[in-house]
């Protein structure tokens, strides 16, 4: 046996490895895994706030939300949070998760009603990486 460490795989062996996880879990559940994204774009089409994240197995996770810097503190985010639950709600969704840093929006997704489940500390020497569950309901949705 040979290890192999390395910083760029090939792409060929990744793919496989990440298909023999998903094989071995489609034994379990099946793959439904589709994709979630929502933007707001402004006046040109640019956009100005995201989310990235995707549903499966009954849960939304949101892997990324970002809203520029000159349009924070303007309800965006929360309108695209809300979107992405409402849109998880109609593809059977139950649950919601994401992580958050100590250095992010931890206090916003409280305030959205997401609860902190665990943490990690020392990520890059002090900060705190806090995971969090959100129960969805349809009246989430409204």
């Amino acid at each position: 046996m040979r290890i192999e460490v390395t910083d760029s795989p090939r792409e060929t062996d990744e793919a496989f490895v990440v298909a023999q996880v998903h094989a071995y879990n489609a034994t379990f559940v099946a793959k439904d895994t589709k994709s979630l994204c929502v933007f707001a774009h402004d006046d040109d089409e640019s956009i100005i706030a995201g989310l990235t994240g995707r549903t499966n197995w009954q849960y939304l996770e949101v892997l990324f939300l970002w809203v520029h810097e000159k349009h924070r503190k303007s309800g965006h985010a929360s309108k695209l949070l809300a979107a992405a639950e409402a849109e998880a709600i109609r593809r059977g969704c139950k649950h919601a998760r994401l992580d958050t840093y100590s250095f992010q929006a931890l206090g916003f997704y409280r305030k959205l009603g997401y609860k902190e489940v665990g943490q990690l500390t020392g990520f890059g020497g002090e900060h705190t990486r806090y995971f969090l569950y959100k129960a969805l309901h349809p009246v989430d949705a409204c």
